[in-house]
């Protein structure tokens, strides 16, 4: 089990990143801290930078200046091999696009990152005695029925896939969740429900999150709330504020 700890998870000092040929930064961010157990909502309109900012807090886009570090470990001092270890072995990413591999089963994307880290497999063992029995579990508290678990990826809804991706991020007990709009596939129900769910996940591992959403009405359950377009030095340039 996880030692319950007030440490910083993510570090970011003087982050700066543009896009490949961009004539200006699209992040310049001069500071943020996210401890071991916050849970943090970032909000701000499309465009403004949200997406590229979780590609940079989980060392998926490296900046041009400044470093992201995670557990203490920036990003940017790391080779791209160690860079993927590090990442699958502390990082559950619900990515925007689920990213779920086509030729695996639902069960089995959802086991994919206890096959690319000994640590989230040694998690999910502890918890549940197998590795398909802690997939199963996610799977069902993501309420996937049992009928839809050995279906191919590509067979499901889309909002099959996204629970699919959902339980993927959080088997093993990663040190850092990330998700980036991860209820807009859903109804109001299920978007409280998925909330519930990711919520208790993370609070009882002692995992930070980091989520993203346009839908402000999920804000208040969060422990803090960033408003990027505030946080973002590049965004309040390009606004002409001061």
């Amino acid at each position: 089990m996880k030692v319950h700890m007030a440490e910083a998870v993510l570090q970011v000092n003087q982050l700066r990143f543009a896009w490949p040929g961009a004539t200006q930064d699209c992040i310049d961010i001069p500071a943020l801290s996210v401890d071991r157990g916050d849970t943090v909502f970032l909000h701000g309109p499309s465009g403004c930078g949200k997406s590229t900012l979780l590609s940079l807090l989980a060392g998926v886009l490296l900046p041009q200046s400044g470093h992201v570090a995670l557990l203490g470990t920036p990003w940017n001092q790391l080779r791209a091999t160690a860079r993927d270890q590090w990442r699958v072995d502390h990082v559950g990413y619900i990515f925007q696009q689920f990213n779920l591999l086509p030729y695996l089963s639902a069960l089995d994307n959802a086991i994919l990152p206890c096959r690319f880290s000994q640590q989230r497999l040694r998690a999910a063992l502890q918890q549940a005695g197998s590795v398909d029995a802690a997939a199963q579990t996610w799977l069902s508290n993501m309420d996937l029925d049992s009928s839809l678990w050995n279906k191919p990826a590509p067979r499901l809804s889309v909002g099959q896939q996204q629970r699919v991706a959902a339980a993927r991020a959080l088997i093993g007990t990663p040190d850092l969740v990330i998700a980036d709009e991860p209820t807009s596939a859903r109804d109001e129900e299920r978007r409280n429900a998925f909330l519930d769910v990711l919520l208790q996940a993370c609070t009882q591992a002692g995992s930070a999150l980091v989520m993203v959403s346009h839908d402000p009405r999920m804000a208040s359950r969060f422990s803090r709330q960033i408003s990027l377009p505030t946080l973002n030095r590049a965004q309040r340039s390009s606004e002409g504020v001061a």
